[in-house]
């Protein structure tokens, strides 16, 4: 007898060994049709996969993440397929899942071009009308090498020769094509569907060694229908129109160069929008109670060894030698240098919590490839904070911190914010005792703040679990920008104390947090959530006072510093161009209002009014506009 027990609990008994697809069918037709995967005790396996001891039995579906996860897998699989089919003589590799499709590496001596894509896609169809099984076989080392090598597939002969002696050579038959993978994969090719497309390629290396030969990856998308794969196609599309680097041109807002690779050369534009965002929420963490600080931005690398970071990120930091050959970093982070401030004088259980906010300049050498626009830089600001309190007040200062932290998002047109839950990495400091005592403080704040939360295992931070705030745009994407870590290691590590009402030395918990990240990406996220069109409180140029004729200049003039005294940001645009000329020009910088003034406007003390996105324009007394727009201007309170 076999017991399959069901994430319900229930338990099924079977006379022998049975396989996932037979459970799935004892339980129901319709669970049959759409199984794909079994996971057996937490492992994922083919369906037609021998189960034969007891076990905790999941089905997993093509409408499950773990199912698109497979279909993915799979269609990198039927790709393989194809290409080989084909292109005689090219040689595979490997091709994973990715987070929105696919993508497999190959060997050809004649590059392949986007114009191959037509071709491959149709033979992807044709295999998957072809409904071919896929199956499973395990092999010796030495068949898997030969066939390998005799069919010419030089790159698995090589990684089948180096895998451990105690790992199952598993090879799948697909029809008469056949690959090596761990798997599992769906029972035939006809399970796919069609909900597929080849998107671009790219140049790899074998086994990412520049010394190696050079493959060509090529990229693609698949999804469970195809209107799922439709709506991704819309989002790219879309994404490409707000692309934050494209608008940053066109609205003049930074730049970045060569001679400064992974840094921002912001432009008035540009700074006026950084400062604005600054601003804003320096006066919604002075109202929260934060103490602002700055702290240096070279520090020597014994700080940094104490702390931990130096055999964490020391690849990550960037190091000068001093006159005294000691080697100081430049900061990638600020908690250790907070830690410090904390430490002058003695603290008292009556001073805390202390909530301490800087605007701090970070660097952190990332990878020249990962570098994009303002999302990923070298050079960045973070809304770093570090609130030090009693073990007592992590679920206060939780439910005070994600309070503040939602009302922010809000202001900046973020409604939509999912809660992750980051538990104990595999490489981290601290005990495990140490760590359940900050995941259970962690979950008990998280629930008292009344967040609904997923669990995201294995990603907190190297000091403590973390709290990540997601936020989604105006076309679905996800971007991860708050973060709430409960530390109990680095106030142990780097030695800060208080006087608790025991008279005794205790050590403080220190919340890390961040609600924008750094201000670089945020800006980023920010600029492609509006497409560039910024609601009116942050936009660098609220308004353009523009013309008709040279006759009404001087009112113009006077008009500019109507709205200016009234604590706009307006420019005047008094050139010799026709009015629409002016008008596509300022919408294409995305200005939100343009100022028409001509002869008429002037004799009746008048402006017209257009919106940006919008066709008509409205009269109004010069007076009626200053109060309108003034109040529409004002940040959030």
């Amino acid at each position: 007898m076999v017991a399959i027990t069901l994430p319900d609990g229930s338990v099924r008994d079977y006379d022998g060994a049975v396989s996932g697809a037979e459970v799935a069918a004892s339980i129901g037709p319709g669970l049959a049709k759409a199984a794909v995967i079994v996971k057996v005790d937490g492992i994922e396996r083919d369906l037609a996969q021998a189960i034969e001891a007891d076990s905790e039995v999941e089905i997993i579906t093509r409408d499950s993440d773990a199912g698109l996860n497979l279909l993915r897998h799979d269609c990198a699989h039927v790709l393989a397929e194809a290409v080989q089919e084909l292109f005689s003589g090219t040689q595979i590799t490997f091709g994973p899942a990715t987070e929105d499709g696919f993508y497999y590496d190959f060997h050809r001596v004649e590059p392949f071009t986007p114009d191959d894509f037509d071709a491959i896609e149709k033979r992807m169809s044709e295999i998957v009308d072809r409904d071919e099984a896929i199956t499973r076989e395990i092999w010796s080392r030495e068949d898997a090498v030969k066939f390998f090598e005799e069919a010419g597939e030089t790159f698995k002969a090589e990684h089948v020769a180096g895998l451990p002696d105690d790992v199952d050579i598993s090879m799948y038959r697909q029809g008469n094509w056949i690959d090596l993978c761990t798997g599992p994969h769906l029972p035939s090719t006809g399970r796919l569907g069609k909900s597929f497309k080849l998107m671009k390629l790219a140049g790899a290396y074998w086994r990412g060694d520049p010394k190696n030969p050079q493959l060509q990856r090529m990229y693609g998308t698949c999804w469970r229908t195809d209107k799922e794969l439709r709506a991704y196609l819309h989002r790219l599309e879309e994404a490409e129109k707000r692309d934050h680097r494209r608008l940053g041109r066109e609205m003049d807002l930074f730049h970045i160069q060569e001679e400064a690779v992974g840094s921002v050369f912001w432009h008035p534009k540009g700074w006026t929008l950084y400062r604005t965002c600054e601003t804003y929420m320096r006066r919604r963490l002075e109202n929260a109670g934060y103490g602002e600080v700055k702290t240096p931005q070279l520090v020597d690398r014994s700080l940094w060894e104490r702390s931990g970071h130096w055999e964490k990120f020391r690849e990550h930091m960037f190091t000068v030698d001093d006159e005294h050959d000691r080697v100081l970093a430049l900061k990638p982070m600020n908690c250790p240098c907070h830690v410090q401030i904390f430490r002058q004088g003695i603290k008292s259980h009556r001073n805390l919590p202390i909530r301490m906010a800087e605007f701090g300049s970070c660097h952190r050498n990332e990878p020249s490839g990962a570098l994009h626009g303002l999302m990923r830089v070298r050079a960045f600001t973070q809304d770093d904070a570090h609130i030090f309190c009693t073990e007592d007040q992590i679920v206060s200062e939780t439910e005070r911190f994600c309070e503040l932290l939602l009302s922010i998002y809000r202001d900046f047109g973020f409604e939509e914010v999912a809660v992750k839950f980051s538990d104990r990495p595999e490489v981290r400091a601290g005990d495990d005792a140490v760590w359940e005592r900050a995941e259970k403080a962690l979950v008990e704040a998280t629930e008292a703040a009344g967040l609904s939360y997923t669990l995201n295992p294995g990603e907190g931070a190297f000091y403590g679990p973390k709290l990540e705030f997601v936020l989604t745009d105006t076309i679905g994407r996800e971007w991860q920008c708050g973060t709430l870590q409960v530390d109990f290691v680095l106030p142990e590590r780097l030695d800060a104390n208080f006087i608790g009402e025991d008279g005794e030395k205790h050590r403080p918990v220190m919340l890390h947090r961040a609600i924008l990240g750094s201000f670089e990406r945020f800006l980023g996220v920010l600029i492609e959530h509006f497409a560039g069109r910024l609601p009116l409180w942050l936009s660098p140029v609220q308004a353009v006072v523009s013309t008709i004729t040279s006759d009404a200049d001087d009112y113009a003039n006077e008009v500019a510093k109507a709205f200016r005294d009234a604590g706009l940001r307006v420019e005047t645009d008094l050139r010799n161009e026709k009015i629409n000329y002016k008008v596509r020009e300022h919408s294409l910088a995305k200005v939100p209002v343009i100022i028409v003034v001509g002869k008429r406007e002037a004799e009746e003390r008048a402006v017209a009014l257009r919106r940006l996105g919008g066709k008509k324009q409205e009269i109004v007394a010069l007076e009626d506009a200053l109060n309108t727009l003034a109040t529409e201007a004002a940040p959030p309170n």
